[in-house]
């Protein structure tokens, strides 16, 4: 955009742009969308943001995000809370919420450990995760990290605190897709899928 350069049109390209996923493409589109916006649509797009940027904040015994003291997992009547599902993130703990066969509760670390980024165990909200244990209500952790190798290093990580204090720590099962077929499957999710066998 450097012949034609409009500083508003071109800050919001940019602000589109750092978005992650977004390319300058996409992030031209999404700006042209905007400025066809009405000045009331504008306003209630901008107040979305900063509504959530000022109203979200981190739940205080999941750690996932919420508008009040308690998310609406940790508020509820309906879930089981002798066990928790530890993920990464809050998109994380959505897809897992979004099978609805989950009944159990959630911990949100906000990250994995990635020593190559700067991200040690004390960077993640995984005191928070051992303190709620330490209270003796949680009969069972499900290790729900990514299958990476900064996911597995945290599963591990985690496990190896968890496992002295007496409490079941299970890891999700990785394998082949549902309708995928062998041939094209790699060799490490093979090998996870025959580590994760389970009996008819």
């Amino acid at each position: 955009m450097d012949a034609y350069n409009v500083v508003p049109l071109t800050k919001l390209v940019e602000k589109f742009e750092s978005l992650p996923g977004i390319g300058s493409k996409t992030a031209q589109r999404l700006a042209y969308h905007v400025l066809g916006l009405s000045k009331s649509e504008a306003e209630d797009f901008a107040s979305a943001i900063i509504d959530a940027h000022e109203k979200i904040k981190y739940c205080s015994v999941c750690c996932n995000f919420s508008d009040g003291e308690l998310c609406p997992v940790c508020r509820s009547d309906n879930r089981d809370f002798t066990q928790v599902c530890v993920v990464e993130n809050p998109r994380d703990a959505i897809a897992i919420e979004n099978t609805r066969e989950y009944k159990g509760t959630y911990h949100v670390l906000h990250g994995a450990i990635s020593p190559l980024n700067g991200i040690g165990p004390n960077e993640l909200y995984i005191k928070e995760l051992l303190a709620r244990v330490a209270k003796g209500d949680i009969s069972e952790v499900i290790i729900a990290t990514n299958s990476t190798v900064e996911g597995e290093a945290t599963g591990m990580y985690l496990s190896k605190l968890l496992k002295p204090l007496g409490i079941k720590v299970t890891r999700l099962a990785f394998g082949i897709p549902v309708g995928s077929d062998l041939e094209y499957t790699d060799g490490v999710t093979l090998t996870k899928a025959l580590e994760g066998r389970s009996e008819m």
